[in-house]
């Protein structure tokens, strides 16, 4: 089995739990098909990108390709207000209500045609840049890490 058909039975576990999901509980469920260490490994192995992504969904979209077919891209928020801020769960504008929220922001890339839409590219937006509140510096200095110097 390689990773793309354990990504769907993983998918599918996850999605159709109603509680508690495990590599463990995956395997058993499978009466043992698949070991509870692939689905570690698999699920240990390096981060997939856009990239990864659109190998998996290519053969779709060239079988729906057409000369009118358009690409939507969109940016949302997912928001996690309960979160410790980092370099990826911190504050957004959002243009939709006009105000700042906690959360993560990612950008997708769908493509439409004939009535038909496939996800083709996302993108998980990281900031590199720091603003402070200078009314509540103590918060920059508890985030900080100290080393020797």
């Amino acid at each position: 089995m390689d990773d793309k058909e354990l990504l769907d039975i993983y998918t599918d576990y996850v999605i159709s739990s109603f509680g508690l999901t495990t590599g463990t509980g995956l395997s058993r469920l499978l009466d043992g098909a698949i070991s509870h260490d692939r689905i570690q490994r698999f699920l240990a192995s390096p981060s997939k990108g856009g990239a990864d992504f659109w190998q998996i969904v290519k053969p779709y979209v060239r079988q729906i390709q057409a000369a009118d077919g358009v690409m939507i891209v969109d940016d949302s928020i997912s928001e996690k207000p309960h979160t410790d801020e980092n370099e990826i769960v911190c504050w957004h504008y959002d243009h939709t209500s006009g105000q700042t929220l906690k959360g993560i922001t990612f950008i997708t890339a769908l493509y439409h045609v004939n009535g038909e839409s496939l996800p083709v590219n996302y993108h998980r937006v990281s900031k590199s840049e720091v603003y402070l509140d200078p009314k509540k510096p103590y918060e920059y200095y508890a985030g900080m890490r100290l080393s020797k110097v």
